[in-house]
């Protein structure tokens, strides 16, 4: 029993590693999209929104589908095709190609987060759930952490395309060992693709007490904090600053935090209850934000690392929530709350480029103050909500 809970969390451990590693790896490179394709900064953020967009779409899809094929195979395909995608992105000849194939790996990824999610769920008792969606969120943290600065400290030295040529054949060997650690499914029953069931389902899940507020908060929060992370490399390469591509890089670091909250605040629910725990994530990751308003780097990059603790801990908590708070189609309902995770990701985001363009980083954090601020007044209100039976 221990083994196989040691290697599931291991598995999914790297694939959500990988997954954010390919993800988010073009973060730091859109300013360098913006001078070698000449396209302004919003249109260079459509390099992760494109891949965030297609992941959030075809969510739905790869769940519904997981039921019939199976969590392993669906998984483990879907972390081939990323890796050699991936790859073919450092041959691109324009930048409309490089959307393109950023389309084709959103597309792709989507056979692995939610999934991962309904995996864990069916194969992880109750009592280790929390721990055990702590340490997938860790790996998605290092990943997209470790993924960013590779990829901006081998531009700086080498190029971009290098830099997505390594972290695609890294990906691709995380892929094999993803195989062969993968435990198969227990407890996974295959049942035929319904799409009426699967309509009905998701009509249900919306109908719930809870559900709909832990998506609301996965589309704003995610919304926060991929404008934080896009923009504000921006911010920081004002002279007044005085940081080069390689030590901006760095920053992306902080994302280690992210590993640390969302396994101890995963424990933090297993013991006290998701309920006690959600709001304050959330009020952590609203102070973080507010202190990024400050014109020090002695005061930005604690806030940074403040706002990153909180968001990962509030996505551990309602992610795994989530599952558990669904009775039927889990993999359906974890994919409802990616799909409004990602989607936030994407239309935020953008959004994010529009304020910088009108306001600067003021407009963009009393913006984003007001999405997190909601997410706070929903996570206080579920401490309200009832159990269900």
């Amino acid at each position: 029993m221990k083994d196989h809970l040691r290697n599931a969390n291991r598995a999914v451990f790297l694939g959500g590693f990988a997954t954010f590693a390919m993800l988010n790896c073009v973060q730091p490179l859109l300013p360098l999209f913006t001078a070698e394709f000449h396209v302004s900064p919003m249109q260079s953020s459509w390099a992760m929104s494109v891949s965030t967009i297609a992941l959030a779409v075809c969510l739905l899809l790869s769940s519904v589908m997981s039921d019939r094929l199976g969590r392993t195979a669906t998984m483990t395909v879907a972390l081939f095709v990323s890796a050699v995608t991936t790859i073919a992105c450092a041959a691109v000849g324009g930048f409309g190609q490089l959307l393109v194939l950023r389309g084709v790996l959103g597309v792709a990824l989507a056979g692995l987060p939610a999934v991962a999610m309904a995996y864990l769920t069916e194969e992880i008792e109750a009592k280790a759930l929390g721990l055990a969606m702590g340490q997938y969120i860790a790996g998605a943290a290092l990943g997209g952490m470790l993924g960013r600065v590779a990829a901006s400290v081998m531009a700086d030295h080498f190029s971009w395309r290098t830099a997505m040529a390594v972290i695609g054949v890294a990906a691709l060997l995380m892929a094999f060992e993803f195989r062969r650690r993968l435990p198969p499914s227990r407890n996974f029953r295959p049942r035929d693709i319904d799409i009426p069931g699967a309509a009905a389902a998701a009509v249900r899940h919306l109908q719930d007490a809870g559900l709909p507020k832990l998506f609301m908060i996965a589309f704003l929060m995610m919304g926060a904090f991929i404008s934080v992370y896009n923009y504000l490399g921006f911010r920081l390469l004002d002279p007044r600053f005085g940081l080069s591509q390689t030590v901006l890089s760095f920053i992306f670091t902080l994302y280690v935090v992210g590993m640390f909250s969302s396994v101890a605040m995963g424990k933090l629910a297993d013991r006290f209850g998701r309920r006690q725990v959600l709001w304050m994530a959330v009020a952590t990751t609203l102070a973080g934000l507010l202190l990024t308003l400050a014109d020090s780097l002695l005061v930005i990059i604690p806030g940074l690392a403040l706002f990153t603790f909180g968001f990962f801990g509030t996505h551990s908590i309602a992610s795994s929530w989530v599952g558990r708070r669904a009775t039927e189609y889990r993999s359906l309902a974890s994919a409802i709350y990616l799909f409004c995770y990602y989607l936030g990701g994407s239309l935020i985001g953008p959004l994010g480029g529009a304020l910088w363009e009108v306001d600067g980083w003021t407009g963009i954090v009393i913006v984003l103050s007001v999405c997190v601020g909601f997410c706070l007044l929903l996570a206080l209100s579920l401490r309200r909500l009832p159990a269900r039976a």
